[in-house]
């Protein structure tokens, strides 16, 4: 779309973004050409008003927008997505459209996460903390305490996140695997990985890493029988999503005590109080915290801005969501 006119673009996202002043200059650019309103709608019936209006929209995927909705939307041409859902990014294809989505800035961060979690589920970092706070630390090496280097890894899903995860261990020097069916396999030898089948990696990784897409063809990928193949004592990462495992399976697994898991998200959160997952000492938790952080936050939006000033001025956008991006959504 070419004009000289400013665009009528439309913010929806959480209010920290608009008062922060690591995202001043963020708004200050995409103000030259646009003509913003600024808001934080959580339902449908609070956004249509200003989705009446706008010609442009930045948001994350909440309020979700159906066919009926966006039916409204009538002067609606462009939507940049922080993340999306399959049925948002469905309808919105379906109208017409064009549609960015950035999450893959979250890739840097998650991978850098991923790798702290494997170093910390090898060496018992956590383990030693929560000792040491307890006065009740062991002065001398603990059991299954390893080294990364030269380790067997296993990466789920090769996209953003696990090839940059396979970027920043090429310095340990470690055999790298990875299963992903939606991989061209010239992709993974870029980045010094082999594709395997999934039992394969599983079978022959010391850690294994999940960071596979939030997509329904994902769902429950660590089943009851592939978690019963992971070796005796691996570490298994989960920067993905909960749903990749099949947590009481992955719970009862642990019990046994031949296994380390290493995990950032569950299947409902905040975790519960009672979940068995506080209580297990193989496993280690941190709060759903590998991608969301300024960073990740300010590159994403940079992202979508970029595409916003290619789509108004007629140019190729970088983070086009298509059809064939559809199977990598969540829902």
């Amino acid at each position: 779309m070419s004009t000289k006119k400013k665009i009528r673009l439309l913010f929806n996202l959480a209010e920290h973004f608009y008062t922060d002043p690591l995202y001043t200059g963020f708004f200050q650019r995409l103000a030259k050409h646009a003509d913003i309103r600024k808001r934080s709608w959580r339902t449908v019936e609070e956004i249509t008003g200003d989705l009446a209006w706008a010609q442009a929209v930045i948001m994350w995927w909440y309020p979700t927008f159906t066919d009926e909705v966006l039916s409204a939307a009538k002067d609606l041409r462009f939507v940049g997505h922080i993340n999306n859902l399959r049925p948002m990014a469905e309808a919105e294809l379906r109208r017409g459209l064009s549609v960015s989505e950035a999450r893959r800035g979250f890739s840097p961060a998650v991978a850098e996460m991923a790798l702290t979690l494997m170093l910390a589920g090898l060496r018992q970092t956590s383990r030693h903390h929560i000792a040491m706070r307890q006065g009740a630390e062991s002065w001398c090496q603990y059991p299954h305490e390893r080294q990364l280097a030269g380790r067997s890894v296993g990466i789920v899903g090769f996209g953003g996140i696990g090839q940059r995860l396979s970027e920043l261990l090429a310095p340990y020097q470690c055999t790298v695997r990875t299963y992903d069916p939606f991989l061209p396999r010239p992709v993974a030898a870029k980045f010094g990985a082999r594709m395997v089948p999934l039992m394969e990696l599983i079978k022959n990784s010391e850690v294994v890493v999940l960071c596979a897409a939030n997509s329904r063809e994902a769902a429950h990928l660590m089943g009851p029988k592939q978690i019963a193949a992971l070796q005796e004592n691996a570490v298994l990462v989960n920067v993905g999503r909960s749903m990749l495992i099949d947590m009481p399976a992955l719970a009862e697994r642990l019990k046994r005590g031949d296994l380390i898991a290493m995990l950032d998200v569950f299947d409902k959160e905040p975790l519960e109080d009672d979940s068995i997952f506080r209580t297990l000492p193989n496993t280690y938790l941190t709060p759903h915290r590998a991608g969301g952080i300024p960073e990740s936050y300010l590159r994403i939006l940079t992202m979508l801005a970029d595409d916003f000033d290619a789509w108004r001025t007629g140019k190729k956008r970088k983070y086009a969501l298509t059809e064939k991006d559809l199977t990598s959504i969540a829902g």
